[in-house]
């Protein structure tokens, strides 16, 4: 009959595995500690009304925080978001297509989601969303 060896063996080297990440995780949370607790200990703390403003980019504040933006911005950026998110599921697709076996299936769920996608870009449309002026 073949060595084989005891399960608590197995079982210890699995469990010495994860002490080294558990070591490794607590190295690192005692490392960003010690870093911010020496920044408390050794940064000068004189405030000045200068210093207690509200910071805005180098700019003193002035007028009111509410400020007027155009949404339409946004909207091009999540639906740019959206397509090219949708776009990565033709890859995996195209391999999943290749295989044999399921060529009919992928085709016909493909251009399911490919018909979601031009609605949701025709929906778009006739909203004036992509209208730039």
């Amino acid at each position: 009959m073949p060595d084989v060896p005891e399960p608590t063996v197995l079982a210890a080297d699995y469990f010495q595995g994860y002490a080294v990440v558990g070591l490794l995780a607590v190295v690192g949370v005692l490392f960003v500690a010690v870093a911010f607790g020496a920044g408390r200990l050794l940064r000068p703390v004189v405030p000045t009304p200068e210093k207690l403003l509200t910071y805005e980019c180098g700019v003193d504040p002035v007028g009111e925080g509410w400020a007027h933006t155009r949404v339409r911005y946004y909207v091009y950026a999540f639906l740019y978001v959206i397509f090219a998110v949708d776009s990565v599921f033709l890859f995996p697709w195209a391999t999943v297509f290749a295989a044999p076996g399921y060529g009919a299936t992928t085709l016909v769920e493909m251009f399911i989601f490919l018909g979601f996608l031009a609605v949701g870009l025709l929906y778009a449309w006739k909203k004036g969303v992509l209208a730039w002026a």
